[in-house]
C-alpha cells in the first residue's frame, strides 16, 4: 500500500470523541488523501494515494476529528432483521414473524413477512427475498415509465451502491440500486425519472430539471423523503 510499515486494512482508532473503525484503502489514482463515512458500516474510510503514510492518514482524521463525530452521530441505527423487527418494501413496513415449522422459504400474508427455517438464518432469508422482489419490481417499473415517455435505455442493473440511488451511463444504460425497492412508490418513480432524463441531458442543468419535472411529480416529496430516509436503506444487513 505505501512505503514502510504494512497498513491494516481495518482498525479502531481513538479520538478526541471517543473510538472510531477506520477502513483503509490504497488508491494509485488518487492526487490526495480523502476521508469519508461509509453510511452502510459505519467505518470511516481513508484514501491513501502512492507513496502516503498511514500517519498522513491519522493526522487527517484527527484533524477533522469533530466532523468525523457528527457524521457518525447522524447515521441511523442498524436496522436488526430478526423475529418481531421490521422491513420495508415500497415504503410499507412488515413485521417479521419467524415461522420454523413452515416449509414456504419467505412469503408476504396478512401484512407480515414471514420465514421459515432457523432463527440465525433470517437476516440472509430476509435480505435474499428483498432482492429478489427489487430484480422482479424495478426493471419493470423502469421500463414501464420508460414507454410512457419515450425512452430507450440499453439495459437496466441493479446494484448494492453506497452513495448513489442510481446512475445513467454515455451508452444508455441505466443501474439501480435494489434497495430502492423499499422506498415509496413515489420515490422510486422520481430516481427512474431522474435517470431516464439522463437519457437526454447528461448533465444536471435547467433542461435537464425541466425534464425531471415533466416526466414525474414526486421530486420534491421524493427528494425530501430520502434526506429524512435514505440512510437508513443502507443500514440494513451486512456492511
Amino acid at each position: 500500500m505505501t512505503t514502510g510499515a504494512k497498513v491494516p486494512e481495518t482498525e479502531v482508532v481513538p479520538i478526541a470523541s471517543g473510538r472510531v473503525a477506520v477502513r483503509w484503502r490504497a488508491s494509485p489514482r488518487a492526487r490526495r488523501i480523502s476521508m469519508r463515512i461509509d453510511p452502510r458500516s459505519g467505518h470511516v474510510i481513508i484514501t491513501l494515494p502512492r507513496g502516503a503514510r498511514r500517519a498522513d492518514g491519522l493526522a487527517l482524521l484527527r484533524a477533522h476529528s469533530a466532523w468525523v463525530a457528527a457524521g457518525l452521530s447522524r447515521l441511523p441505527p442498524r436496522t436488526e432483521l430478526r423475529h418481531g423487527g421490521h422491513v420495508l418494501l415500497d415504503g410499507q413496513s412488515h413485521e417479521i414473524h419467524h415461522a420454523p415449522e413452515a416449509r414456504r422459504g419467505v412469503w408476504l400474508e396478512d401484512g407480515r413477512l414471514h420465514v421459515s427455517g432457523a432463527e440465525e438464518f433470517i437476516a440472509r432469508r430476509v435480505m435474499a427475498w428483498l432482492r429478489a422482489q427489487a430484480a422482479h419490481l424495478l426493471p419493470a417499473r423502469l421500463r414501464l415509465q420508460a414507454g410512457q415517455g419515450g425512452f430507450h435505455p440499453t439495459q437496466v442493473r441493479l446494484r448494492d451502491t453506497r452513495s448513489r440511488w442510481g446512475s445513467c451511463s454515455s451508452d444508455g444504460g441505466i443501474m439501480l440500486c435494489w434497495r430502492l425497492v423499499m422506498a415509496p412508490r413515489e420515490v422510486q418513480h422520481y430516481i427512474i425519472a431522474h435517470e431516464l432524463a439522463h437519457l437526454r441531458h447528461m448533465n444536471h442543468g435547467p433542461d435537464f430539471w425541466q425534464l425531471v419535472d415533466q416526466i414525474t411529480p414526486h421530486r420534491r416529496q421524493a427528494e425530501k423523503w430520502l434526506h429524512a430516509h435514505g440512510a437508513g436503506l443502507h443500514r440494513l444487513g451486512g456492511a
